[in-house]
Protein backbone atom coordinates (compact mmCIF):
# COMPACT_ATOMS: atom_id res chain seq x y z
CA UNK A 1 0.00 0.00 0.00
CA UNK A 2 2.67 2.00 1.01
CA UNK A 3 4.21 2.03 -2.94
CA UNK A 4 1.08 2.60 -4.32
CA UNK A 5 0.26 5.77 -2.06
CA UNK A 6 3.82 7.04 -3.38
CA UNK A 7 3.23 6.17 -6.75
CA UNK A 8 -0.09 8.02 -6.91
CA UNK A 9 2.01 11.20 -5.18
CA UNK A 10 4.66 11.13 -7.65
CA UNK A 11 2.26 11.04 -10.49
CA UNK A 12 0.28 14.14 -8.75
CA UNK A 13 3.42 16.27 -8.44
CA UNK A 14 4.27 15.37 -12.11
CA UNK A 15 0.99 16.57 -13.07
CA UNK A 16 0.83 19.35 -11.29
CA UNK A 17 4.28 20.46 -12.41
CA UNK A 18 3.71 20.09 -16.18
CA UNK A 19 0.80 22.10 -15.25
CA UNK A 20 3.01 24.70 -13.67
CA UNK A 21 5.54 24.77 -16.53
CA UNK A 22 2.25 25.41 -19.23
CA UNK A 23 0.91 27.81 -17.45
CA UNK A 24 4.51 29.85 -17.77
CA UNK A 25 4.86 28.64 -21.29
CA UNK A 26 1.10 30.10 -22.28
CA UNK A 27 1.55 32.97 -20.17
CA UNK A 28 5.24 33.59 -22.14
CA UNK A 29 4.19 32.54 -25.37
CA UNK A 30 0.88 35.17 -25.47
CA UNK A 31 3.12 38.24 -23.92
CA UNK A 32 5.64 37.46 -26.37
CA UNK A 33 3.77 36.52 -29.57
CA UNK A 34 2.41 40.18 -29.37
CA UNK A 35 5.24 42.44 -27.78
CA UNK A 36 8.41 40.19 -28.70
CA UNK A 37 10.87 38.75 -26.46
CA UNK A 38 13.23 41.39 -26.04
CA UNK A 39 10.21 44.03 -24.67
CA UNK A 40 8.92 40.61 -22.31
CA UNK A 41 10.64 40.78 -19.00
CA UNK A 42 10.67 38.01 -16.57
CA UNK A 43 8.49 39.79 -14.28
CA UNK A 44 6.35 40.38 -16.82
CA UNK A 45 5.76 36.42 -17.58
CA UNK A 46 5.95 35.88 -13.55
CA UNK A 47 2.99 38.57 -13.04
CA UNK A 48 0.50 37.73 -16.42
CA UNK A 49 1.06 33.52 -15.32
CA UNK A 50 0.97 34.09 -11.42
CA UNK A 51 3.34 31.83 -10.80
CA UNK A 52 6.27 32.63 -8.20
CA UNK A 53 10.04 33.53 -9.36
CA UNK A 54 10.81 30.38 -7.63
CA UNK A 55 8.12 28.25 -9.31
CA UNK A 56 10.20 29.62 -12.74
CA UNK A 57 13.72 29.23 -11.82
CA UNK A 58 12.67 25.65 -10.77
CA UNK A 59 11.18 25.09 -14.34
CA UNK A 60 13.56 27.53 -16.25
CA UNK A 61 16.92 28.75 -15.93
CA UNK A 62 16.74 31.75 -17.87
CA UNK A 63 14.99 33.55 -20.18
CA UNK A 64 17.04 32.09 -22.61
CA UNK A 65 15.70 28.35 -22.29
CA UNK A 66 12.34 29.45 -21.47
CA UNK A 67 12.88 31.70 -25.08
CA UNK A 68 13.95 27.57 -26.51
CA UNK A 69 11.00 26.02 -24.64
CA UNK A 70 8.71 28.50 -26.24
CA UNK A 71 10.06 28.06 -29.99
CA UNK A 72 10.30 24.44 -29.67
CA UNK A 73 6.44 24.61 -28.33
CA UNK A 74 5.79 26.47 -31.61
CA UNK A 75 7.39 24.45 -33.61
CA UNK A 76 5.48 21.23 -32.11
CA UNK A 77 2.50 23.03 -32.79
CA UNK A 78 2.47 24.19 -36.15
CA UNK A 79 3.85 20.73 -36.73
CA UNK A 80 1.32 18.55 -34.91
CA UNK A 81 -1.85 21.08 -35.67
CA UNK A 82 -1.24 22.28 -39.63
CA UNK A 83 1.56 21.04 -41.09
CA UNK A 84 1.15 17.30 -40.78
CA UNK A 85 -2.93 17.40 -40.94
CA UNK A 86 -2.44 19.10 -44.36
CA UNK A 87 -0.22 16.14 -45.72
CA UNK A 88 -1.15 13.12 -43.49
CA UNK A 89 -2.46 11.09 -46.44
CA UNK A 90 0.07 10.11 -48.98
CA UNK A 91 -2.56 9.01 -51.99
CA UNK A 92 -4.07 12.33 -51.84
CA UNK A 93 -3.64 14.95 -54.30
CA UNK A 94 -0.64 17.16 -53.59
CA UNK A 95 -2.13 20.10 -54.99
CA UNK A 96 -5.30 20.27 -52.80
CA UNK A 97 -3.40 19.83 -49.91
CA UNK A 98 -1.53 22.70 -50.27
CA UNK A 99 -4.79 24.51 -51.04
CA UNK A 100 -5.55 23.05 -47.63
CA UNK A 101 -2.60 24.05 -45.85
CA UNK A 102 -3.06 27.51 -47.52
CA UNK A 103 -6.35 27.85 -45.99
CA UNK A 104 -5.74 26.65 -42.95
CA UNK A 105 -3.46 29.62 -42.44
CA UNK A 106 -5.91 32.08 -43.75
CA UNK A 107 -8.24 30.88 -41.75
CA UNK A 108 -6.53 31.73 -38.42
CA UNK A 109 -5.25 34.91 -39.28
CA UNK A 110 -8.89 36.01 -39.97
CA UNK A 111 -9.80 34.85 -36.51
CA UNK A 112 -6.97 36.84 -34.90
CA UNK A 113 -8.12 39.85 -36.96
CA UNK A 114 -4.72 40.22 -37.96
CA UNK A 115 -3.24 40.54 -34.78
CA UNK A 116 0.20 39.24 -34.05
CA UNK A 117 1.10 37.90 -36.76
CA UNK A 118 2.75 34.91 -36.72
CA UNK A 119 4.66 34.22 -34.20
CA UNK A 120 7.46 32.15 -35.47
CA UNK A 121 8.13 34.88 -38.34
CA UNK A 122 8.04 37.15 -35.88
CA UNK A 123 10.71 35.56 -33.50
CA UNK A 124 12.74 34.95 -36.60
CA UNK A 125 12.25 38.54 -37.81
CA UNK A 126 13.48 40.08 -34.03
CA UNK A 127 16.09 37.03 -33.02
CA UNK A 128 18.09 35.78 -36.21
CA UNK A 129 20.42 38.44 -36.40
CA UNK A 130 20.84 38.18 -32.67
CA UNK A 131 20.93 35.38 -31.21
CA UNK A 132 22.29 31.99 -33.74
CA UNK A 133 21.07 29.28 -31.36
CA UNK A 134 17.57 30.99 -31.59
CA UNK A 135 18.28 31.62 -35.52
CA UNK A 136 18.64 27.65 -35.96
CA UNK A 137 16.02 26.89 -34.42
CA UNK A 138 13.40 28.69 -35.87
CA UNK A 139 15.51 28.24 -39.15
CA UNK A 140 14.50 24.16 -38.70
CA UNK A 141 10.80 24.11 -39.40
CA UNK A 142 10.83 26.95 -42.46
CA UNK A 143 13.06 24.38 -43.67
CA UNK A 144 10.81 21.46 -42.50
CA UNK A 145 7.83 23.53 -44.37
CA UNK A 146 9.17 23.87 -47.29
CA UNK A 147 10.98 20.26 -47.29
CA UNK A 148 7.59 18.78 -46.56
CA UNK A 149 5.96 20.90 -49.80
CA UNK A 150 8.28 19.86 -51.84
CA UNK A 151 8.47 16.31 -51.31
CA UNK A 152 4.40 16.53 -51.99
CA UNK A 153 5.06 18.54 -55.37
CA UNK A 154 7.52 15.72 -56.45
CA UNK A 155 4.64 13.31 -55.42
CA UNK A 156 2.75 14.92 -57.75
CA UNK A 157 5.40 15.01 -60.55
CA UNK A 158 5.72 11.04 -60.17
CA UNK A 159 1.65 10.56 -60.47
CA UNK A 160 1.64 12.78 -63.01
CA UNK A 161 -0.84 15.43 -61.20
CA UNK A 162 2.55 17.99 -62.06
CA UNK A 163 4.23 18.64 -65.10
CA UNK A 164 8.52 18.58 -65.10
CA UNK A 165 8.62 22.06 -65.87
CA UNK A 166 7.88 22.71 -61.82
CA UNK A 167 10.77 22.95 -60.06
CA UNK A 168 9.40 21.43 -56.71
CA UNK A 169 12.36 22.61 -54.58
CA UNK A 170 11.89 26.70 -56.00
CA UNK A 171 8.16 26.59 -55.89
CA UNK A 172 8.23 25.38 -52.22
CA UNK A 173 10.71 28.17 -50.99
CA UNK A 174 8.24 31.16 -52.97
CA UNK A 175 5.33 29.95 -50.98
CA UNK A 176 6.73 29.87 -47.57
CA UNK A 177 8.51 33.08 -48.65
CA UNK A 178 5.05 34.42 -49.73
CA UNK A 179 3.06 33.41 -47.60
CA UNK A 180 5.39 34.87 -44.81
CA UNK A 181 5.65 38.10 -46.45
CA UNK A 182 2.04 38.42 -46.54
CA UNK A 183 1.06 37.77 -43.02
CA UNK A 184 3.37 40.41 -41.86
CA UNK A 185 1.57 42.72 -44.54
CA UNK A 186 -1.97 42.02 -43.21
CA UNK A 187 -0.82 42.45 -39.91
CA UNK A 188 0.78 46.17 -40.26
CA UNK A 189 -2.08 47.25 -42.75
CA UNK A 190 -4.89 44.97 -40.29
CA UNK A 191 -6.71 43.90 -43.28
CA UNK A 192 -7.30 40.28 -44.37
CA UNK A 193 -7.96 41.21 -47.81
CA UNK A 194 -3.84 41.13 -48.31
CA UNK A 195 -3.55 37.46 -47.41
CA UNK A 196 -6.82 36.43 -49.17
CA UNK A 197 -5.16 37.89 -52.25
CA UNK A 198 -2.23 36.29 -51.61
CA UNK A 199 -3.40 32.82 -51.18
CA UNK A 200 -5.19 33.36 -54.18
CA UNK A 201 -2.22 34.29 -56.38
CA UNK A 202 -0.71 31.35 -55.14
CA UNK A 203 -3.34 28.84 -55.51
CA UNK A 204 -2.91 30.15 -59.21
CA UNK A 205 0.55 29.85 -59.50
CA UNK A 206 0.81 25.89 -58.88
CA UNK A 207 -2.22 25.99 -61.69
CA UNK A 208 0.43 26.84 -64.47
CA UNK A 209 2.47 23.47 -63.55
CA UNK A 210 -1.03 21.53 -63.42
CA UNK A 211 -2.13 18.56 -65.84
CA UNK A 212 -5.78 19.76 -64.82
CA UNK A 213 -5.58 23.45 -64.80
CA UNK A 214 -9.22 23.58 -65.81
CA UNK A 215 -10.22 22.43 -62.83
CA UNK A 216 -7.89 23.91 -60.55
CA UNK A 217 -8.94 27.23 -62.23
CA UNK A 218 -12.93 26.23 -60.95
CA UNK A 219 -11.29 25.79 -57.21
CA UNK A 220 -9.98 29.02 -57.12
CA UNK A 221 -12.36 32.26 -57.42
CA UNK A 222 -11.27 35.51 -58.07
CA UNK A 223 -11.51 38.46 -55.97
CA UNK A 224 -13.33 41.80 -57.33
CA UNK A 225 -12.04 45.29 -56.69
CA UNK A 226 -14.55 45.76 -54.26
CA UNK A 227 -14.87 42.03 -52.81
CA UNK A 228 -13.67 39.88 -50.28
CA UNK A 229 -13.83 36.17 -49.20
CA UNK A 230 -15.82 37.01 -46.24
CA UNK A 231 -18.38 39.71 -48.65
CA UNK A 232 -18.70 36.25 -50.60
CA UNK A 233 -19.70 33.89 -47.55
CA UNK A 234 -22.07 36.56 -46.54
CA UNK A 235 -23.15 37.42 -49.91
Amino acid sequence: MASVRHSVLMETKSAKGAATRDQILDAAGRLIHLQGYHCTSLDDVLRESGVGKGNFYYYFKSKEELGYAIIDRLVRGFVERTLGPAFADPDADPVEQIHGLLDRVLDSQRQRNCIGGCPMGNLASELSDVHEGFRKRLADVFVAWRVTMTQALRRGQATGRLSADCDPDGAASFIVAALEGAILMSKVTKEIRVLEQCVQELKEHLTLYSKSRANDFSHVPRLGAEESYDERATG
